[in-house]
């Protein structure tokens, strides 16, 4: 039976992460992928003469070879990672409805804190104050989140309270409470709070730590998209995972975790055999691990608990479209369009439920960023929307290509409605993926890629506040969206790196004896 250090299940961009940072610690890893590629969401397919990009819109936390975000200094620099890029421009555009059902809102914000704060101003006069602040406190979130990183979790509650009070004062609310505190004007909240759609959580559960960290990052920094699709991505963290020395089975699933009499991880069984560990780092879904690969003996009642309160997140609708004009030509210029029925988050996020009800979208076009991302001539075009409930299991299989043609056809309507513009006669080709699709490619429960909903107890401070109890059963920690930090593409990669890092912490304290 051959043996490792450690073995990696699930090579998405948390397991990705989780390997590198054991390889190059020279621990002798396992990488194991049900699948014949790499990167989870984070890949492409093709069809046609178009490759479209499964579900990225844009990476957070990247920033330029001028200054580096957190997210590339451990890709680029730690694991060795040379990816080319494209800095979006603007952070995003916004049109849709007030909360109060009545004004108009169609905005556009750009990148960087002052000229952010300067356009908000200019939508909302008078909010220039509350938008500053809430820049302020931004600041300080991020760094208590580089503190904790950088003790593993293990952190000092006197040394927070000194130096990141409104971290742990504020952390815990919901952004309307805070933003209420902060007398933003309604008009300016309704726009500070369009990137509740990339966390799929209401404005009255969505933490205001998780959601200022998050909008924080986004301005500061920029977004980013690799030049060649995220599949580019983690095909180098793979490369980087073998370069030094880690092995990978692909094609390959794990079957059963296997335990000593003590309860303790000692191997796993495989599709292509059974290996010996004593750490795992897995890349799937908990819930899941916990029922289907380990015996119900070794699983402590309160997990089991815990996980059974615990939501399912964002149900991912995606249609991916390929047309012959060129984004000029058909007068697209923005990359990143938000396009909710109305700016009140609450009633999007209950509007979500149904599928009959579901009218929210963001839309993509990868041109006006990357000119070279299809062929010269044409361009590609995505549109999300996102489940907050499970009613596609309410789809009868003879219905379910009626309907997800039936929601295309609605984003598509929505889209030309919205932007002005006429796209139809220009599809050349088109793809439309269902939380079924992401259930068969993901394995995701309900199709929900992003995991744990992210909102009140189970919000992103109490996960890594609870670090070190978060993960009882002994060599067995979870990597990726359903982890310490949530849904995200950067945040699944510092879920595997911190992970990563507290496993080799405990080998050198079982090497120390």
């Amino acid at each position: 039976m051959p043996k490792y250090d450690a073995v990696v299940i699930g090579a998405g961009n948390g397991g990705l992460a989780a390997a590198c940072r054991m390889a190059l610690a020279g621990k002798k890893t396992l990488l194991i992928e049900r699948h014949n590629l790499p990167g989870g969401c984070a890949s492409s397919f093709r069809r046609g003469r178009f490759e479209f990009e499964t579900a990225l819109h844009e990476l957070c936390e990247w920033g330029t070879a001028e200054k580096f975000g957190a997210c590339r200094q451990t890709v680029v620099d730690d694991f060795g990672v040379d990816l080319k890029g494209h800095i979006v421009p603007e952070n995003f555009r916004v049109i849709t409805t007030a909360s109060d059902g009545k004004t108009k809102i169609d905005a556009t914000l750009p990148c960087g804190q002052q000229p952010f704060i300067d356009a908000m101003e200019k939508y909302v006069p008078g909010c220039r104050k509350s938008i500053e602040d809430f820049f302020k406190i931004g600041t300080e979130f991020h760094e208590a989140g580089d503190y904790s990183l950088s003790v593993n979790g293990k952190t000092d509650p006197a040394y927070m309270q000194e130096h990141y009070p409104n971290f742990l004062r504020l952390g815990s609310y919901p952004i309307d409470k805070v933003f209420n505190a902060m007398k933003m004007p309604k008009l300016a909240q309704d726009i500070m709070g369009t990137y509740w759609g990339y966390l799929d959580v209401a404005a009255d559960k969505l933490s205001f730590l998780q959601y200022t960290n998050m909008v924080w990052l986004y301005v500061t920094y920029g977004a980013w998209i690799p030049d060649k699709t995220s599949h580019e991505l983690t095909t180098g963290m793979l490369e980087s995972f073998r370069k030094h020395g880690g092995e990978t089975w692909f094609n390959c699933s794990a079957t059963k975790i296997l335990f000593d009499d003590e309860k303790a991880v000692c191997g796993v069984e495989t599709t292509c055999g059974t290996v010996e560990t004593k750490h795992i780092l897995c890349n799937a879904n908990p819930t899941m691990v916990y029922a289907n690969m380990c015996p119900p003996e070794v699983v402590p009642e309160r997990m089991v608990k815990l996980h059974n309160a615990r939501e399912y997140s964002a149900r991912m609708f995606v249609v991916y479209i390929g047309l012959d004009k060129s984004a000029e030509e058909l007068g697209l210029h923005d990359y990143s369009v938000f396009m909710p029925e109305s700016a009140d988050s609450v009633r999007e996020y209950q509007s979500g439920k149904t599928i009959k009800d579901n009218y929210n979208m963001v839309s993509v076009c990868y041109n006006t960023v990357n000119p070279d991302f299809s062929p010269p001539g044409t361009c590609v075009v995505s549109l999300t929307t996102t489940f907050s409930g499970d009613d596609w299991a309410n789809v009868d299989e003879e219905d379910y290509f009626k309907t997800k043609n039936m929601m295309a056809n609605r984003l598509i309507d929505r889209f030309e409605e919205k932007l002005g513009v006429t796209i139809r006669p220009y599809i050349e080709e088109i793809e439309v993926a269902t939380p079924w699709t992401m259930c068969n490619f993901v394995n995701t429960p309900q199709g929900s890629a992003y995991g744990y909903e992210l909102s009140g107890w189970d919000s992103m401070m109490p996960r890594m506040m609870m670090m070190g109890t978060e993960f009882p059963v002994k060599g067995l920690k979870f990597v990726g969206a359903s982890s310490i930090r949530g849904d995200g593409y950067n945040s699944a990669i510092f879920s595997g790196n911190t992970l990563a890092r507290k496993t080799l912490s405990e080998m050198k304290e079982e090497e120390e004896g």
